[in-house]
């Protein structure tokens, strides 16, 4: 034990409590459609923001001061510590995080992977003392200033390679915890001008190394599903998996439609200009529906804010399409979310997890009242009916000089009927 979190008990269940270090909504235990609220929400905490963030901003450096913030393998040691016993507080089921996150840069390649390794096997006496899970490893390509252009559409093939060779180690130690997903997201995967951008070269140089990435995978035995998170900007212009409509054509386009899902996070939804559901649906209707990153953006701001989850009814909306596609089978719910820059203590840390964790089981709750009440999916199944008809299945076998002729032949003359949108947000509030 470290002493960064001293004077914190460990968070349980009290839906009575008058002080803010106890869950009021989720019960871990509290069973829902037959399972444990746990099992549903398989919540993670995010080792990047939680332990590696400073609290920089774009117009002002580091607000935070850990003992664990240094570059040594010593610090490193001190950050899975601190880590582990956040992890024991909480009581959450997985952990993620980057390669980058958890060790310090070495001088070459070689002692970055060691340091790799050497905290790797810390980490997996750490999770067997805890029983801490890993959701999912990755491997950060885009904050060294080699990735300033990219890693897998880099104009430059060694740093393809070294990417490529950086994925291969983090893949490695992903397997070794036994991590139930790898993600893989092109932060810098985009151009900020066309004026020096092959944009077809780039392509397919992350297709092939999306490729890479799948064949090695399942040639060491990885189980675990393989994850694109889409974003769509910021920090470039425009980046190649912008949403999952694009990432979906994507993989098709390199016969990976089967092989790879996606990691879909609320914050960048928003930024495709989308909602956390429209793209939870498509995702579950394309059949590529993994996992979520739960955030939100600070609507003013217009970019990537990264903040705690504490809308119940956005929450709700999203884990009632995480419910219909069948919920989360090696995916989670990963806290992909920061501190503001202004909350300094340790309390701060603890007391936002626990707000989204009880704010993410409301809204789960709701979520699994509306679905088993059923009369939302009532109301669609009604407006669509006709196409369950012999008449709407034959259409689609049709072709359009027989419904040319059959429209003809019964003077057709079909009147719109009400979508019923506001009848169906009321009943939408009634389980909020």
């Amino acid at each position: 034990m470290t002493s960064f979190f001293d004077g914190i008990p460990k968070i349980t269940y009290d839906p009575q409590a008058d002080h803010g270090f106890a869950y009021r909504s989720y019960n871990p235990d509290e069973m829902l459609m037959g399972k444990t609220m746990s099992e549903h929400l398989r919540f993670a905490v995010a080792y990047w923001h939680s332990f590696a963030w400073a609290g920089g901003d774009p117009f002002g450096g580091q607000t935070f001061e850990r003992p664990w913030f240094g570059d040594t393998m010593d610090h490193a040691r001190t950050k899975a510590d601190t880590a582990f016993d956040m992890f024991k507080i909480l009581g959450q089921p997985y952990f993620c995080f980057h390669d980058a996150d958890v060790r310090p840069e070495g001088a070459t390649f070689a002692e970055s992977t060691a340091r790799l390794h050497e905290i790797t096997d810390y980490f997996g006496e750490k999770m067997e003392q805890t029983g801490t899970k890993l959701l999912w490893g990755t491997a950060n390509l885009f904050s060294n200033r080699r990735y300033m252009s990219g890693a897998a559409t880099n104009p430059d093939p060694d740093i393809f390679a070294y990417a490529a060779a950086t994925v291969k180690e983090c893949i490695d130690v992903t397997h070794k915890l036994g991590g139930e997903n790898y993600v893989l997201w092109g932060g810098r995967e985009g151009y900020e001008t066309l004026l020096n951008t092959d944009m077809k070269r780039e392509r397919e140089q992350a297709g092939r190394f999306l490729q890479m990435s799948v064949e090695y995978a399942r040639k060491i035995g990885f189980k675990g599903a393989i994850l694109i998170e889409p974003k769509p900007q910021e920090p470039t212009k425009h980046q190649y998996d912008y949403d999952v409509a694009t990432v979906y054509g994507f993989l098709k386009d390199y016969g990976l439609e089967n092989e790879v899902k996606v990691n879909i996070e609320q914050g960048h939804a928003i930024l495709a200009g989308h909602s956390f559901e429209h793209e939870l649906a498509l995702a579950s209707a394309l059949g590529i529906f993994g996992s979520i990153d739960m955030n939100r953006n600070d609507y003013q701001s217009g970019w990537d804010t990264d903040q705690f989850p504490n809308s119940v009814p956005e929450v709700a909306l999203a884990y009632y399409e995480v419910l219909k596609a069948g919920g989360f089978s090696t995916g989670g719910t990963n806290f992909d979310a920061k501190l503001r820059r202004q909350s300094l203590d340790p309390q701060d840390l603890i007391l936002a997890h626990i707000g989204a964790m009880d704010v993410c089981a409301k809204g789960m709750k709701a979520a699994a009242a509306m679905l088993e009440d059923g009369r939302l999916e009532a109301a669609r199944d009604a407006r669509y009916a006709g196409w369950d008809s012999a008449r709407g299945l034959g259409l689609l076998d049709s072709n359009l000089e027989t419904i040319n002729a059959q429209v003809k032949s019964k003077n057709l003359n079909p009147q719109p009927a009400s979508g019923r949108q506001e009848m169906l947000e009321n009943l939408v509030n009634r389980y909020l």
